[in-house]
């Protein structure tokens, strides 16, 4: 009869290898059997689009802020319905402004994905700082609608509303 190896070490010894193959399985779990990590799920891809327009506006990235935006986008802010070139040409510049003198707090937000290809991401945040001199202390109100594409999710309409 063969025996495993295993089989043949003190029970301590076993154990000890039981754990030891179990710390390594946990602390490589993000990644597949290749080394690469998982991609995200949808809802975790979408939040990041939105944390990735918030963390650009605030660094003053208007290249990147432009490279989440679907080239059909539709800004609503201030009331108004700004295209892509638009937002580019007006209201990009005062949001990149705003957003670096300003800190914005995430109060609740949700993810909604109806279909494959479509998402929807509301949030409420809370935004305190300075702009033009004013101290703000203000609560606000997003909504990102974002489709899949060929270069993963991009937003196709943002809607700012703030009081």
């Amino acid at each position: 009869m063969h025996r495993s190896p295993n089989l043949l070490l003190p029970v301590p010894l076993r154990r000890a290898t039981l754990v030891a193959c179990g710390v390594v399985l946990l602390t490589a779990w993000p990644f597949g059997a290749s080394g690469q990590e998982t991609p995200p799920t949808d809802e975790e891809a979408v939040r990041r689009v939105a944390s990735q327009l918030h963390r650009s506006l605030a660094s003053g990235d208007s290249a990147r802020v432009l490279e989440l935006l679907a080239e059909d986008v539709r800004v609503y802010e201030s009331g108004h319905a700004e295209t892509r070139a638009e937002y580019r040409a007006g209201h990009l510049g005062v949001d990149i402004e705003f957003s670096r003198g300003t800190d914005r707090e995430v109060l609740s937000e949700r993810v909604r994905i109806p279909g494959s290809d479509m998402a929807l991401y509301l949030a409420e945040y809370r935004t305190t700082g300075t702009f033009r001199g004013e101290e703000i202390d203000g609560r606000g109100t997003e909504t990102l609608v974002m489709e899949r594409g060929q270069q993963g999710w991009r937003i196709v309409h943002i809607h700012w509303s703030s009081r």
